[in-house]
């Protein structure tokens, strides 16, 4: 019962800390983690240890998987080539450069400082959503951060794989055999993810039941994940790839109530989990430097070069990849102040943490394995120091750079689709009224209604036509229905013809959704 009070309090403290996080407009993960160490601090606070199994069963899967449904398909192709680079070249230059650093500066052996290497050399996907959620970065600058952060976990599994064998048994590197897992991992996971998908997309098409169509959309990350790591394949990467496929069909799947309903439910999940696992992190850093040894107590100068290494090593790389993509766009002087946001961005999370977590004890021999909690509080100090130090100065960076967009040019582009939403619907109205099949004051009021979009005064208008009869309500809300399914077709002819952005279109739809669901509850 002690336990269960434990979590549910903690419960209670992420959720009360993530909501004035909300309302002060402070970066939720990072307030969390230093209310987390400032609960862990305190007399009396009982020890909590975070079991990895627990991090990546429960927490992870829904936490991806609504990742990933924010990736837009069109935009994810047009950065594929630089997110693979950063997936693949730059996990291992930072496992190497931070293998290196850690060897040279810490008491850890090269073979411990290649395990911390591999598990902080990729960016946290939960951390990266997390905290650029509320920055108005560019479209490619945001999907690049995103789909960097979601796609480089099978070089990092691998390289973490091959580092914990050769600390455990004290083997040599067998880097053939890590290339023949890294296809397995990356390609097994994306087979399943799609496979996993597929059925998913077939039974929704299929099912009306918004309980059950909630209940699905929950246990598919879940599935994704368990059914991957059974095959011995990336876990992740199959949850990412799900996420990806069915939530650029989000709209075609289901009903406008249904989805509401899952945006919801989706949405308080995500906040809950969030809330807890970034207070654990905090929670967790005092009882592990209780566990460290007395030769190692200069622990915050180790995770300061390590953490100043990551963010060297990636600067490093971004700078040159970015000015050959930029000049490939046709631009003649490199922005160099898109690298630099990039490069704040690189955070780690929840993933590194469960991967220390999971370093065996022992090694082969039963011997203890030296240097683990040394690896696991660098692994911990590092994530906290990324989520505040970044976390809280992310935000003026991008202001700084000027390359954040501005409020009204959103704006301007879902107004400027408002109007195009509303063309369209007049059009087909027109269309409606030449064939005389439909009362004239039913037409009025659409055509007010339509009209009030345009003017911006839709609500003010359309309650002038509250007094038709029973009769003339049910045909309005059926020809509305009709409109608003014109509507719907022309955003995402709008956003097939790459003229609005897809921020844009979930905005609108989710619109669009509410207005239909509106008239099924009148």
């Amino acid at each position: 019962m002690r336990g269960v009070g434990t979590v549910l309090a903690l419960v209670v403290l992420a959720t009360v800390v993530a909501t004035f996080a909300r309302r002060w407009r402070i970066p939720a993960p990072s307030l969390l983690v230093v209310a987390g160490l400032a609960v862990a601090l305190l007399p009396g606070t009982p020890q909590i240890r975070i079991s990895p199994e627990v991090i990546g069963l429960v927490v992870l899967p829904p936490l991806l998987y609504a990742s990933a449904e924010e990736l837009s398909w069109r935009e994810l192709r047009a950065v594929w080539k630089p997110v693979g680079v950063l997936a693949v070249g730059l996990v291992l230059a930072s496992a190497a450069a931070v293998g290196a650093a850690a060897s040279l500066v810490t008491p850890l052996s090269w073979r411990m400082a290649l395990v911390l290497g591999a598990i902080l050399a990729s960016t946290d996907p939960v951390a990266v959503t997390a905290l650029g959620r509320r920055l108005a970065l560019p479209p490619r600058v945001q999907m690049m951060v995103q789909a960097e952060s979601l796609f480089n976990d099978a070089t990092s599994l691998v390289l973490y794989r091959v580092a914990v064998s050769v600390a455990v048994a004290s083997a040599a590197a067998n880097w053939g055999a890590a290339g023949g897992e890294f296809l397995l991992l990356a390609g097994g996971g994306t087979l399943i993810g799609a496979l996993v998908a597929a059925v998913v997309a077939l039974i929704r098409r299929r099912t009306e039941d918004p309980v059950l169509e909630t209940v699905i959309s929950l246990v598919t990350p879940y599935a994704a994940y368990v059914l991957a790591e059974a095959a011995h394949t990336s876990g992740v990467t199959s949850v990412v790839v799900a996420g990806v496929v069915l939530g650029g069909r989000g709209d075609r799947l289901t009903d406008a109530r249904t989805r509401l309903q899952l945006h919801a439910v989706h949405a308080t999940v995500v906040f809950l989990l969030e809330s807890v696992v970034f207070s654990l992190i905090g929670l967790a850093l005092p009882a592990q430097v209780r566990a460290l040894s007395d030769g190692d107590r200069a622990w915050p100068l180790y995770a300061l070069a390590v953490a100043g290494t990551l963010i060297a090593v990636r600067l490093l790389w971004l700078a040159p990849l970015s000015a050959v993509v930029q000049r490939k766009g046709g631009i003649q002087r490199p922005n160099w102040r898109v690298p630099v946001v990039l490069t704040w961005a690189g955070t780690r999370g929840v993933v590194p943490l469960a991967a220390a977590l999971s370093i065996p004890v022992a090694a082969k021999d039963g011997s203890v394995l030296t240097g683990r909690p040394l690896v696991l509080v660098l692994t911990t100090s590092v994530v906290v120091v990324t989520l505040v130090v970044q976390g809280f100065t992310l935000a003026p960076v991008v202001r700084r750079s000027g390359i954040a967009l501005e409020p009204d040019h959103t704006e301007r582009e879902e107004a400027a689709a408002r109007c195009r939403l509303a063309d369209a619907g007049i059009r087909r109205l027109e269309e409606l009224s030449e064939l005389e099949a439909v009362p004239d004051v039913v037409l009025d009021r659409l055509r007010r209604g339509l009209h009030a979009r345009l003017d911006d005064a839709r609500d003010r208008l359309a309650d002038r036509g509250a007094e038709s009869s029973e009769s003339a309500d049910l045909v309005y809300r059926q020809l509305r229905r009709d409109l608003i399914a014109v509507e719907a077709a022309e955003l995402r002819r709008l956003y097939d013809a790459h003229t609005i952005s897809d921020t844009t279109r979930r905005r609108l739809q989710r619109s669009l959704d509410l207005e239909e669901a509106r008239l099924a509850d009148a």
